[in-house]
């Protein structure tokens, strides 16, 4: 049941940030959203890990969307808090996906080529989704560039957050053998 919420929870703030910053109101859908997290987080029998994913995973989505974006090939509405990095709304996108690694995606863990062809595909489609809600646009170098480059972002998050977040002692037990 938990994985169940977990995905209509993340459903609901992907809408909400979204719908916000088609309208250039994201304060509260992101709030609201951070406040998500920070429930999923304190609930988490693993609250330190899930935290070091959240925050590893809104900077490689930071740093991927402000790429791309300033390669000209997306742009954001609502661009606080500046208009060379990805916006604040984006950034509680990427602290829901990251939520979504021990629950609703756990399934993906040990399958990382599939986690890649699957983020790869569903990465891209959300991006289009929303910039047909009017929350971004496609930038001047097209869309067929854009698509190819969140697609790449994408194929590698999924398998890295599930990386960045393996069990150490596990880790530590495998390379020993």
């Amino acid at each position: 049941m938990t994985k169940f919420w977990n995905f209509v929870l993340f459903q609901l703030g992907w809408f909400a940030c979204v719908i916000g910053a088609a309208n250039h109101q994201v304060l509260w859908p992101a709030i609201g959203t951070l406040i998500y997290i920070g429930l999923h987080i304190w609930r988490s029998s693993r609250r330190a890990s899930e935290l070091r994913l959240v925050i590893k995973a809104i900077l490689f989505g930071v740093s991927a969307d402000t790429l791309i974006a300033n390669f000209g090939f997306l742009s954001f509405e609502d661009a606080w808090p500046s208009i060379y990095l990805s916006p604040l709304w984006m950034w509680t996108l990427w602290a829901l996906v990251a939520s979504t690694m021990n629950s609703s995606l756990v399934w993906l863990r040990d399958k990382p080529i599939l986690g890649a062809i699957l983020g790869a595909i569903a990465g891209p489609m959300s991006y289009e989704a929303g910039i047909r809600m009017g929350a971004g646009d496609w930038g001047p170098n097209g869309q067929i560039g854009g698509l190819i480059l969140l697609s790449l972002a994408w194929g590698i998050a999924i398998p890295l957050f599930f990386y960045w977040d393996r069990p150490v002692g596990l880790v530590l037990l495998k390379n020993q053998e």
